[in-house]
């Protein structure tokens, strides 16, 4: 059921290991642009991330990368990172920005690696937040449901969410450099 919604062009809620996500098949342009429309934010500005299955997707859609950033890449994955790489001309162009670059997150948790790795091909992924400023993010999987039942197709109740998003490690010029630190802790 989820994989065919993703496939037709469905957006989906669904559990991290960090905060609930929001995302959609890479390959759907509409879904894509009713994720923006949510969101609240102009598709051109949006920076989204892919979450993969494993680190055997990564030179499917990334430029080569060090020895030295892969293997920091493969201590910490799955978990609470997402990785900013240089993305090459395999990424639709839909996601194709000025920078030329990619989020990449392998989440320690289950749920939507198993989806990933079934659907084929990566999900694009940003986060839900609470539109009330205090709270933050939304971690209850019935409010969640509550707030977006009209606004998405399926919403995955994964139980409880964090309320901390992932660790940002930018790893372009094959540097590592954390821009955000989340609930990630770099090995």
């Amino acid at each position: 059921m989820i994989i065919d919604c993703l496939r037709k062009d469905g957006v989906v809620i669904f559990p991290t290991d960090t905060i609930y996500g929001i995302g959609c098949s890479i390959n759907s342009t509409k879904a894509y642009e009713r994720i923006a429309q949510i969101k609240g934010i102009r598709k051109e500005k949006a920076h989204f991330s892919f979450i993969f299955h494993d680190l055997s997707m990564l030179s499917e859609f990334t430029k080569p990368i060090s020895n030295d950033v892969f293997k920091m890449m493969k201590r910490n994955l799955p978990g609470a990172f997402t990785f900013i790489l240089e993305a090459n001309n395999n990424i639709p162009r839909i996601f194709q920005s000025h920078k030329k670059t990619i989020g990449i997150r392998i989440p320690d948790q289950p749920i939507i690696t198993n989806i990933v790795k079934e659907l084929g091909n990566p999900i694009m992924t940003t986060s839900i937040i609470d539109e009330d400023e205090i709270s933050g993010f939304l971690t209850d999987p019935e409010v969640i449901h509550e707030h977006y039942k009209d606004r998405v197709d399926i919403v995955i109740d994964g139980g409880f969410g964090d309320n901390q998003g992932s660790t940002i490690v930018d790893c372009t010029d094959n540097e590592i450099l954390i821009t955000r630190q989340g609930k990630g802790i770099l090995d």
